[in-house]
């Protein structure tokens, strides 16, 4: 199949849902938080029946250095799609960096396995189809609480939907590959969850408001990475004093 049709119907359903986006102001970034609150809820009773004691197993039973490589291999098995976004957002020197990357990590780094291209000073520039609506001009919608996945705005939930859709590691690898790409990122999450154990403990379990925590956490972290720490340029209006107050507290929980 022509791939500019396989591609045309995602690109020109995320352009629909991005119309209502645009007109959503920092006032107004949480208009479902009663729907939110009860996903959030769900998401933090699946990480203590299910998440929490993977990732305990997980990280004690394997070795620290096997964990690391089974990440590697993620990454390296996603820069496909990093390099695809990157050209989407006309940034053709971080597509050429992360397809040196690639080539060396993919080769020299045995299939992954290895972030030899980190030891060399090249570290990864990552980036989504939810940067490249942001780059397309398009706001970041309303805070949304995705099952399982967490939290997220419409335009990074459109962002990740197209990901997944599109991703381009199906003709670079082939089916068999494409077919590990989730476990791999399931086990990564499930190590980032053991080695950061702590955050993650106090933010869910010891705060007096979790989720106004996570939400502050993640709205912060995004906009820091998309628009070097300046909250009007992705919103379109000015910050207001709350937002100023707000912005920047919980960066290091999504770092």
């Amino acid at each position: 199949m022509n791939a500019r049709l396989r591609i045309a119907p995602p690109v020109i359903l995320a352009s629909a849902l991005l119309a209502g986006c645009a007109a959503t102001t920092q006032g107004d970034i949480d208009p479902y938080e009663t729907a939110n609150r009860e996903t959030h809820e769900f998401n933090t009773d699946v990480d203590r029946a299910l998440v929490r004691p993977a990732s305990q197993v997980y990280g004690t039973v394997l070795p620290s250095v096997l964990r690391r490589g089974v990440s590697n291999v993620s990454d390296t098995v996603g820069l496909p799609g990093v390099i695809a976004n990157d050209i989407l957002q006309a940034r053709l020197d971080d597509a050429g960096y992360n397809l040196f990357r690639f080539t060396v990590n993919a080769t020299i780094g045995i299939g992954g396995l290895l972030d030899v291209a980190n030891a060399f000073g090249l570290p990864a520039r990552p980036t989504d189809f939810g940067e490249t609506l942001h780059v397309w001009g398009a706001g970041e919608g309303p805070y949304v609480v995705l099952p399982v996945i967490g939290p997220s705005t419409t335009r990074d939930a459109v962002g990740l939907a197209v990901d997944v859709a599109l991703n381009p590691a199906k003709v670079v690898f082939g089916a068999d590959v494409v077919k590990a790409i989730g476990p791999l990122r399931a086990a990564t999450l499930v190590n980032d969850r053991y080695e950061y154990s702590d955050i993650y403990e106090s933010v869910l379990y010891d705060s007096a408001d979790s989720y106004t925590v996570m939400k502050l956490t993640y709205l912060d972290s995004r906009r820091y990475t998309l628009t070097g720490n300046d909250p009007a340029r992705d919103t379109g209006g000015e910050p207001s004093a709350d937002d100023a107050a707000n912005y920047d507290l919980y960066e290091d929980f999504y770092d």
